[in-house]
C-alpha cells in the first residue's frame, strides 16, 4: 500500500472550507448587528415612554391642584354683589429677570361657570345652569386643561390632559 504525502501541495478542499467560514462569520456579524440595533431602538422608545408617562402623571396632579387653587381664588375674589367675578384663570411660564423662561413646562387653563337659584344680573353669560333648590345653589363647573406643548422641548408629542369638575362653593 502506497502512502501519499500531500504536505507540500495545496489542498483545494481546505480553501473552500475557509471561504465558508468567512460567509458564516459575516452572517453572525449581521445577526448580532441587527439584534443590537433592535435593543438600541427599544431602549430609546422606553426612555421616551417614561418621560411621556411622567409628564402625563404630573399633568393629572397639576389639574387637581389647579382646581383647589381656583376654589381659593373664587372664595377670595367673588363678592356678594358680584358672585361670578372669577371666570377664567391661566398659568403660563413666567420670564425670569435675566430673560430666560422658568422650568414650568405646563400651560394650565381654567374656565369657570356658575350655577345659582336666582343669579344676579352681573352673572350674565357666566352661568352654566339655573338650579331649582337652595341645596344645589352655589356650585361651580370648572374645565381644567393642562398641556405641554412641543415647543417646550420636553416631549416629542404634545401632552394634553382635560378635567371637568363640579365643586360646591
Amino acid at each position: 500500500m502506497q502512502r501519499k504525502n500531500y504536505l507540500l501541495k495545496r489542498n483545494s478542499h481546505r480553501t473552500h472550507r475557509s471561504a465558508m467560514a468567512m460567509i458564516m462569520a459575516i452572517g453572525v456579524i449581521v445577526i448580532i448587528a441587527s439584534i443590537l440595533t433592535f435593543a438600541l431602538s427599544l431602549a430609546t422608545q422606553t426612555s421616551k415612554k417614561t418621560i411621556d408617562l411622567y409628564a402625563y402623571e404630573q399633568a393629572i396632579l397639576l389639574s387637581k391642584s389647579a382646581a383647589e387653587y381656583a376654589l381659593l381664588r373664587i372664595s377670595l375674589d367673588n363678592t356678594a354683589a358680584n358672585p361670578c367675578n372669577v371666570t377664567a384663570l391661566n398659568f403660563r411660564p413666567d420670564m425670569d429677570s435675566d430673560g430666560s423662561i422658568d422650568d414650568d413646562y405646563y400651560d394650565i387653563e381654567i374656565n369657570i361657570k356658575y350655577s345659582y337659584v336666582n343669579p344676579p344680573s352681573s352673572c350674565d353669560g357666566k352661568i352654566y345652569a339655573t338650579v331649582l333648590t337652595a341645596a344645589q345653589s352655589g356650585s361651580v363647573l370648572m374645565d381644567i386643561t393642562v398641556s405641554v406643548p412641543i415647543s417646550k422641548n420636553v416631549t416629542l408629542e404634545p401632552i394634553r390632559y382635560f378635567r371637568r369638575s363640579i365643586q360646591k362653593l
